[in-house]
């Protein structure tokens, strides 16, 4: 399997979707929403899952958004912060209500320790897919050539650091938060042990 070989969205939200996260994120963290994608699609040509692209696309662009100082909100969780931006964002794109709410569930969800496939198949492959890139966990259900493409193409560079240092200052802000709770679970240990960063 090579990355040629996953659906890969090109309509006008996805491009503007990549343009938004282009813009704000650091190139780790733009790297880290691209791999998200990718993960995600490759696990779902591996397993059979049948998914919306555009929306999974979108989301992954945008699941992030809310560590970024513009958006960070001192009031609710950062995925619920960027579940409103991706909301705001599929609005100016156009997509229906419903659409829109799909997005800002998918990014929420992204955070949950599981998302139901039958129930929402684009929420449990982001959950999924960040899960494989922030802590490595089931990264070995990815092709392992694939892998390496997608680390050359789109390379960690800072990630582990930056997104400990992150999700630690998110913990530390808003405990109830998940992400205070991943912090107290051991996410740093994780995120430290990553077998992506030793490929």
């Amino acid at each position: 399997m090579r990355i040629d070989d996953l659906v890969i969205p090109d309509t006008p939200a996805c491009r503007g979707a990549l343009e938004v996260a282009a813009q704000y994120h650091s190139p780790s963290l733009l790297n880290h929403s691209v791999r998200a994608y990718l993960w995600a699609a490759a696990y779902a040509q591996v397993n059979a899952i049948d998914f919306d692209a555009e929306l999974l696309y979108v989301s992954s662009m945008l699941h992030d958004i809310g560590l970024v100082a513009e958006f960070d909100s001192h009031t609710v969780p950062y995925e619920e912060a960027g579940g409103h931006v991706a909301w705001a964002f599929c609005a100016g794109a156009g997509w229906s209500p419903e659409r829109r709410q799909r997005a800002c569930e998918v990014v929420v969800r992204h955070m949950w320790e599981e998302v139901p496939l039958e129930e929402d198949a684009e929420g449990h492959l982001l959950e999924l897919s960040t899960g494989m890139d922030i802590s490595g966990r089931r990264t070995d259900e990815i092709p392992a050539g694939l892998r390496q493409e997608v680390l050359e193409r789109h390379p960690r560079l800072e990630i582990a650091k930056e997104f400990a240092t992150c999700v630690s200052e998110q913990g530390a802000r808003k405990p109830e938060s998940f992400a205070g709770r991943f912090v107290r679970g051991g996410i740093l240990d994780r995120i430290a042990g990553n077998p992506l960063d030793r490929l």
